[in-house]
């Protein structure tokens, strides 16, 4: 039996899915884990934009049930990632607040949600 202070179930319990399901991965899902990270470390993604970049065979070809096990099991602050990736919009050009707005939660944009987009926009000093 293991033991658990309060502090480690209090984290438990914050990325306890994450642990759960890290545990439980197939080879190709920890690829994808991997691969995953890797986007991360160099830009700002969408939980659908980077399903579909491991998914993708123009990016490294996971099954999508894989990349989304994948992405799904790491804790990952997608409002966060949505103020990465205004801040590298930004870096290429100007917009205005709605038109980042757009460009980050367009289906053929950064895909993140509505809310992401605007917090994103908003903490990157568009609006």
């Amino acid at each position: 039996m293991i033991k658990l202070t309060v502090g480690a179930i209090a984290l438990f319990t914050l990325i306890g899915a994450s642990i759960v399901s890290a545990q439980n991965l197939t080879g190709p899902q920890k690829n994808a884990v991997r691969s995953a990270e890797s986007y991360l470390r160099i830009g700002g993604f969408s939980r659908e934009g980077l399903i579909q970049q491991l998914a993708s065979s123009y990016g490294d070809g996971y099954e999508v049930a894989d990349a989304t096990v994948a992405v799904d099991s790491l804790s990952i602050d997608w409002n966060e990632q949505a103020v990465r990736s205004a801040k590298q919009y930004l870096s290429m050009m100007g917009f205005s607040c709605n038109g980042l707005i757009e460009q980050l939660s367009s289906s053929v944009g950064g895909k993140f949600t509505r809310s992401q987009a605007t917090h994103g926009a908003e903490q990157a000093g568009a609006c």
